[in-house]
């Protein structure tokens, strides 16, 4: 995941457990732990006086962190959107999973179907159809999108039902941000007010130290080498999504982003990171915006609070809302 690289350079980060840096200042030390979810390394780091109340922080927010993968991922058998997907309906679903069902539906009222969990079949098609070297011919492209529709699923406390045989849901357009969510839920019942959280999605909150915030880096969607902006986040969640990240042909024009209007990937935008109030918000929207093209997400992206947003064409051409953070 390129966009990890975000963050390069911010901290050191122990794979595998939990250690101090003599980083932090007064308010504490810097304490980092690691851990494998959504099939990469997930990172917390907190600032603490407490080495140990530090740990126990950050093995619970983990802990949170693979929860939600365990529940929400496409590829694992034992998860309960693998089960959903496999067989049209899930009885007695997670309480998490509902909340983010929920969420999913109001995103896709608010961007009028932009952003579409049920996009899962179209993405398969091209998924199957690069195996082979190829891009789904269209009649592949028509069934995979006659499985299509947002409002096709029935959520309750006792059951998710499919509306159509042939569904299938991702979430990885939300659950790497709702799990920050959770993450930082756990911190602050230690007490902790200094942290920053990196699922793929990232929130900091409160400071690195009292003179330093704690700063994330925009890669450049083309130069893997450079840095597109850099900027202080404290209070918000921040997301990027971005057409580089998982491609079907080497020229960015099919990827695994996908417009459930057109069946393919939107053609304007390489690169959108979203700053909001909170991880499922700025990761649902990054995906949303990208769909949208840049007029029309910066448009809404203006009517949401504590919402700001950095879009970068296919030419380059960068384009910052009013507050968009800046050194």
């Amino acid at each position: 995941m390129r966009r990890r690289a975000f963050i390069a350079a911010t901290f050191g980060t122990i794979a595998g457990g939990v250690a101090p840096s003599a980083l932090g200042g007064a308010r504490g030390r810097l304490y980092t732990g690691a851990a494998i979810a959504f099939g990469t390394t997930v990172t917390v780091s907190v600032v603490h006086v407490d080495a140990l109340q530090a740990e126990l922080a950050i093995s619970d927010a983990l802990a949170e962190v693979r929860k939600v993968d365990t529940l929400m991922s496409v590829q694992r058998e034992s998860s309960q959107v693998y089960a959903l997907n496999r067989d049209g309906f899930l009885h007695r679903p997670d309480p998490h999973l509902l909340a983010v069902l929920s969420r999913a539906q109001d995103l896709s009222r608010l961007t009028r179907g932009a952003f579409d969990i049920t996009v899962q079949p179209l993405w398969r098609s091209f998924q199957q159809a690069a195996q082979g070297g190829f891009l789904p011919p269209p009649e592949m492209k028509r069934q995979a999108m006659a499985c299509l529709g947002w409002n096709r699923i029935e959520a309750s406390a006792e059951e998710v039902r499919f509306g159509a045989a042939g569904m299938a849901i991702t979430l990885n357009g939300l659950a790497q941000g709702y799990a920050a969510d959770l993450a930082l839920a756990a911190l602050r019942t230690h007490g902790i007010r200094h942290a920053l959280l990196d699922t793929g999605e990232f929130i900091g909150n409160g400071r690195r130290s009292a003179l330093r915030p704690w700063m994330l880096g925009v890669p450049d969607p083309r130069d893997e080498g450079r840095v597109a902006a850099t900027f202080p986040v404290e209070g918000r969640s921040v997301a990027t999504s971005g057409d580089y990240q998982s491609t079907f042909t080497p020229d960015f024009v099919h990827h695994h982003i996908l417009d459930p209007a057109t069946g393919d990937s939107p053609q304007e935008l390489a690169s959108v990171t979203v700053l909001a109030p909170t991880g499922i918000g700025a990761d649902g929207l990054s995906t949303a915006f990208m769909v949208m093209g840049a007029r029309k997400a910066h448009t809404l992206a203006s009517r949401l609070p504590g919402v700001d947003l950095m879009t970068i064409n296919k030419r380059g051409i960068v384009w910052k809302s009013p507050q968009f953070p800046s050194l």
